[in-house]
């Protein structure tokens, strides 16, 4: 007989899963509050209102700040702790906004619970290497020390190496640098900044460093409309005011001084905005015995075209308003050039005084 195969009996297994999304989880948490424990709001909005532009770097600092965030949240859920890489390079040119960034950083990161004191250390080669032998590692370790529980910022990264250079003590910087970054990268940042090809062929240099560093963030260039917006926030901050005509030169200006070398954007348009102010002040105490307000607070064309870079770029003109022509619906004012052998127009002795008004019109070579 023979033995008939025995009949496989089928049971469907029903898994009865409840997908609660949160409703019956045992524990919650606000996360507008929990944004609010950990300031991430408003340092995010302090870093939008302190730089102007810089889109993409924001987005950066936003997402990394996300997953920060994110990460304190699972947590709080008993989840693995993840601690992600936070060393990270600032490229692009000088006056971007990097040592403001890093600042931020710094503030975020000590907030959320990754730096202790959350302090902004910023220095260069000279603060770290030494010219004579068995003085790089004690003048390095004082840096680092001073740095713990927060963020070390060196500025030019590029010039702790010299290759070509036996007698220079860059590498045993370095070597220190790299041991911090591994052994204490839950209690210090660095952030090595400069500008971006030198910094490639730094990373190149020295693979060690590169595969350390999680964040790499370029700083673009500010627009010409953005520097624009800078020097009036920074004009508006010291209570002055940039006349109609004077922003025309500013502009002006910003296009001649773009072309120039060590131009360093946020950084030079302070510069400008400082002179400008020195220059109100002399041409107020020369001018008039009474000061009022608008005289106090008012940035004339005269106090940007007295800039040694217009010496060469622009011819100034006193000219004299004698009336206005219409044409074509159009209301035009025409002017009559005055001859002078000053900047400021005087009148003549003998001559009759002339009771029309003498304005300062400026006139490029280049003006079609």
């Amino acid at each position: 007989m023979r033995k008939q195969d025995c009949p496989i009996k089928k049971e469907w297994i029903v898994l009865n899963v409840e997908l609660s999304f949160g409703v019956n989880d045992p524990k919650k948490i606000d996360i507008q509050e929990l944004k609010k424990t950990y300031k991430i709001t408003e340092s995010l909005e302090k870093l939008d209102r302190d730089l102007i532009g810089l889109g993409s770097v924001k987005k950066r600092i936003q997402e990394i700040t996300a997953i920060l965030f994110m990460d304190k949240i699972r947590q709080d859920f008993g989840l693995s702790k993840y601690y992600p890489g936070l060393h990270m390079s600032f490229t692009g040119s000088p006056g971007t906004g990097k040592s403001t960034v890093a600042s931020r950083m710094a503030e975020l990161l000590q907030n959320l619970g990754y730096l202790s004191r959350g302090q902004l250390i910023v220095v260069s080669r000279d603060d770290l290497v030494a010219q004579f032998v068995g003085q790089t590692a004690p003048k390095t370790k004082d840096v680092l020390e001073k740095s713990m529980g927060g963020v070390l910022l060196i500025d030019e990264a590029y010039y702790l190496y010299k290759p070509n250079n036996e007698k220079d003590y860059g590498g045993e910087a370095i070597e220190m640098l790299l041991q911090v970054m591994e052994n204490k990268r839950t209690d210090l940042v660095l952030i090595f900044a400069g500008y971006s090809e030198p910094m490639k062929m730094f990373y190149r240099s020295n693979p060690g460093l590169s595969s350390r560093v999680a964040h790499h963030i370029d700083f673009p260039d500010y627009s010409r409309e953005e520097l624009l917006t800078i020097a009036k926030k920074l004009f508006q901050e010291r209570q002055y005011e940039l006349s109609f005509y004077a922003e025309e030169v500013f502009l002006k200006y910003l296009d001649l001084r773009c072309q120039l070398p060590l131009f360093a954007n946020a950084r030079s348009i302070k510069n400008i905005v400082n002179r400008a102010c020195f220059r109100l002040a002399s041409r107020v105490m020369g001018e008039t015995g009474v000061f009022t307000y608008k005289s106090l607070i008012n940035i004339t064309p005269y106090d940007l075209i007295l800039s040694t870079l217009f010496l060469k770029g622009l011819k100034t003109f006193p000219m004299t308003k004698i009336g206005y022509s219409k044409r074509n619906s159009e209301i035009r004012t025409v002017f009559q050039v005055l001859e002078y052998e000053k900047l400021n127009y005087v009148e003549k002795p003998g001559k009759p005084q002339r009771s029309s008004k003498v304005f300062p019109v400026y006139v490029w070579k280049n003006f079609s």
